[in-house]
This record gives C-alpha cells, structure tokens and sequence, in this order.
C-alpha cells in the first residue's frame, strides 16, 4: 500500500478536529522533506478554508472554558501556534472569567464554602489558580462577595 501524501495526512487530522496551523505544522513534519512542502499544503488548506486558527481557538474555548481561566487557555493557545492577537481576541468574547471561576470552585468546594483558616483558603486560592484564574478573581471568589457584581 502507498504511503499517504502530506495533505492526506493532514486532511486525515483535519478529520478528527480541528487543528492550529503550528500544531498540524508539527505533526506533518516528520513526513515532510521539507519545510516549504509542509506551508505549501497548510496555505492551501487554509485557502479551502480547511484549516483556521480562529476556528480552531473558538473550539478550545468551548471545550475547556468551562474548567480553566483565562491564563491558562490563553497558555494552551499560544502554545498551540495560535497568535497572541487572535489569543486576545477570542478570550475576549469569552464568558466572564469570575462566573466560570465561581462555577468551577462550586463544583469542587460548594457544599464545604470558604474555610475559616488561613490554609484551608489558601488549598482552594491555589486550585483555582492552577486552573489559570487570575489572582484578583481568585481573590473575589474567596471572598464570598459574589452578589455585589
């Protein structure tokens, strides 16, 4: 059986979901002989509007915005390949990051509330930080002010 050609693997990864131009870049490179083939078959892809870093952020949005913030899926953006200004442009048009905030602290910590002590808040500032919420909204979640927003 033939090998497939460089745009049939890439169409083949298309297939599955979407991909930034970077990351598809990455996965054709072993196959490639050469960098031009590989932005050669990326160009026309993303002339038969195949292949799209918007498209492909507004996926990542809607399938991991619910449980992280905004750091971090600007983080797995860019290292995606996706440009910073696209990066801020969809983050932009995101839910508010404190409601996905308190919706996730909700879910993990809603029926306990926010400790009394000190270490018990801290365990809980740093989930949500690891989840790439910024400090400021970390800090309104914690603070139990929700309402006055």
């Amino acid at each position: 059986m033939p090998q497939p050609t460089l745009r049939e693997r890439a169409l083949r990864l298309l297939a599955r979901r979407e991909h930034a131009r970077g990351e598809l870049a990455r996965k054709l490179a072993a196959h490639a002989a050469s960098a031009a083939e590989i932005d050669a078959v990326l160009d026309d892809l993303a002339a038969c509007s195949l292949l799209s870093d918007a498209r492909y952020a507004e996926m990542r949005l809607r399938a991991r915005g619910a449980r992280f913030g905004n750091a971090r899926l600007a983080q797995e953006l860019r290292a995606a390949g996706v440009g910073g200004e696209l990066v801020d442009d969809t983050l932009a048009g995101a839910e508010d990051e404190l409601a996905r905030a308190v919706e996730v602290w909700r879910r993990k910590y809603g029926a306990a509330g926010v400790p009394a002590d000190a270490a018990g808040r801290a365990r809980q500032a740093g989930f949500l930080m690891r989840r790439g919420f910024s400090g400021e909204t970390v800090r309104r979640v914690l603070r139990g002010g929700l309402e006055d927003d």
